[in-house]
């Protein structure tokens, strides 16, 4: 694999945690406790939920899957939480998980992107592993901004600042 075009994915992945990163904190900073254990039925997820699942899979696919270390993920358990942590404990948990990983995207070699990996019990390259993460992350990053909209009823000039 060329060096330069895996340099530029793994450092684009680290951009993309940060930047989601920035965006969830944003968010929970605008929640009270309460919306983010908000439930309006047992088909939803709360924000809380939705940070737990993203931790969990951060830490099943890249932490394990990519890093080596045990895999300790209760999934069921990322769902069926219905409170018991603040959004700055979420936001403290969230951050740390993000640097875990980070820090394994940061420093792989090149050529362990195409090394084959099993988490989830799937067999996945190591690149399909930190794509899976990076997209996954966007993806409910992006439901809890939708949440935080509709909480608190006020866009979050996110991308573009723009008059209203």
């Amino acid at each position: 694999m060329n060096n330069e075009i895996a340099a530029l994915f793994l450092d684009y992945s680290c951009k993309k945690l940060d930047g989601m990163t920035d965006n969830l904190r944003l968010c929970l900073g605008k929640l009270t406790d309460e919306q983010i254990w908000e439930r309006h039925g047992a088909h939803e997820n709360t924000v809380g939920n939705l940070v737990l699942h993203l931790c969990g899979n951060m830490r099943q696919w890249t932490i394990h899957g990519v890093g080596g270390a045990k895999d300790v993920r209760v999934r069921d358990a990322e769902f069926s939480a219905d409170g018991g942590l603040s959004g700055t404990q979420l936001m403290e948990t969230f951050a740390s998980t993000v640097a875990e990983a980070r820090a394994i995207i940061a420093s792989l070699p090149a050529e362990r992107l195409v090394e084959r990996v099993t988490p989830q019990g799937r067999d996945v390259s190591v690149l399909d592993a930190i794509y899976q993460v990076v997209g996954h992350v966007q993806q409910h990053v992006g439901q809890v901004i939708l949440l935080t909209k509709q909480m608190t009823r006020q866009d979050l000039d996110l991308t573009m600042p723009r008059p209203r």
